[in-house]
């Protein structure tokens, strides 16, 4: 099996972005938006350290490089069981939920078979 390359991640990592804004404004209690919020300056770090990579670099194996994401990752599991009492929006949590998905497939390393 192949690792996901730098190219690749960064389109997942935009995704979930997009989708954690959604639910930020959707979030109806503030302890949940500072979470999300939380959760969003990771990523948004990840991607700016991303942003700083040559080009070249793009087709190699990709890997988490900020400390905040490498973090934040950590809690996403006990994140995701909390969406769906606090989020609005049966959409967005299913959408967030399939995204959160593809991160932490992104960031587990995958066993060669």
């Amino acid at each position: 099996m192949q690792s996901t390359t730098i190219a690749e991640s960064i389109p997942a990592l935009e995704e979930f972005v997009n989708y954690l804004d959604k639910a930020y404004w959707e979030a109806n209690k503030m302890d949940v938006k500072d979470s999300i919020y939380d959760c969003i300056s990771a990523v948004m770090k990840e991607l700016s350290e991303l942003g700083k990579l040559s080009i070249q670099d793009h087709d190699l194996d990709y890997e988490p490089i900020s400390t905040e994401f490498i973090l934040a990752i950590r809690r996403l599991a006990e994140f995701r069981k909390f969406l769906d009492g606090n989020i609005v929006r049966a959409a967005t949590v299913s959408k967030l939920d399939a995204s959160i998905s593809s991160i932490i497939a992104l960031v587990t390393p995958r066993k060669e078979d």
